[in-house]
């Protein structure tokens, strides 16, 4: 399949504007949109054609990206642009918006004759944006082709778990992933706290730790973070509150008590509420503190 594909990426944030830009330099049609059209806008620079109209950026596309909040996000975004999907367009569902959310939306597909893939991404958005992503898909062989473009365009590997979008199997395993990441980014962040609340020299947390089982990069990369002050964000508190608690209520309805999850919610929750929720999800670390 040499022909040139056309893309609408569908939330230009952290992730989706990175995946716009590398969409582009791989040689696809790419077309921008964003609640927000001025985040939007400075992709134009990069040869992304953007427009402040949905319907306009999906219409005729062969593949459509949705990198939004949430569930409800995609889906009230979804039926807005849906006179613009023509049959058989590939949905590519990139963000996390956990398992239960899944239903509406392959219903949504199948409504309008599109080829529904349930693609999660582990990466920030510094992988984001050097096309390092991991992208966990399930979806109809049908999609293939086009989507195996798109993911190659955008992520360094691909791994697909099944035939069927709307059974959650790719977004049950990103939820299994972020508990991980997050565990280690509240763990980082409560370290680094009791470090400075023991009068402990952080430089020797790194050097027992320096070789060993439990010497992780990306705790050093959330750990530095902390100690420049450098809360640029990768990925905001907002968005790890907000995968928290997806984590937190999958458990709870398949009868499991994720006691790590739920505190960690709860971290990331005070960290919002003292004024961090835009900020890199290290700054959890400012949940240690009354203020």
């Amino acid at each position: 399949m040499d022909e040139k594909l056309s893309v609408a990426v569908l939330g230009t944030g952290l992730m989706g504007a990175g995946m716009a830009r590398n969409l582009a330099t791989a040689g696809f049609e790419v077309r921008a949109w964003n609640r927000t059209l001025a985040r939007a806008e400075p992709l134009a620079a990069d040869g992304v054609h953007v427009t402040g109209d949905v319907t306009e950026a999906v219409r005729g596309a062969d593949a459509v990206v949705t990198m939004l909040l949430d569930g409800p996000a995609v889906l009230r975004t979804m039926r807005e642009a849906s006179p613009g999907l023509r049959e058989g367009v590939v949905w590519a569902q990139m963000c996390t918006v956990g398992p239960d959310a899944l239903a509406p939306l392959a219903a949504l597909a199948r409504e309008r004759g599109a080829h529904f893939v349930d693609a999660p991404v582990l990466g920030t958005r510094s992988a984001a944006e050097a096309g390092q992503l991991t992208v966990l898909a399930a979806g109809p062989e049908a999609a293939r082709p086009v989507a195996d473009r798109v993911f190659d365009a955008v992520g360094r590997k691909s791994l697909w778990l099944g035939d069927d979008g709307g059974k959650g199997t790719a977004s049950s395993l990103k939820l299994v992933l972020n508990s991980w990441v997050l565990a280690v980014t509240n763990g980082a962040a409560e370290a680094m706290a009791l470090a400075g609340g023991l009068g402990v020299d952080p430089r020797h947390f790194f050097e027992a730790l320096d070789g060993g089982p439990l010497d992780l990069p990306y705790l050093r990369l959330k750990s530095e973070a902390i100690l420049s002050g450098d809360f640029t964000p990768n990925f905001t508190v907002d968005g790890a509150l907000k995968d928290a608690r997806l984590i937190v209520a999958a458990g709870e309805a398949h009868g499991l008590h994720l006691d790590v999850a739920a505190a960690g919610a709860e971290r990331f929750s005070r960290a919002v509420g003292l004024g961090h929720g835009g900020e890199d999800m290290a700054a959890t670390y400012f949940a240690s503190f009354d203020a």
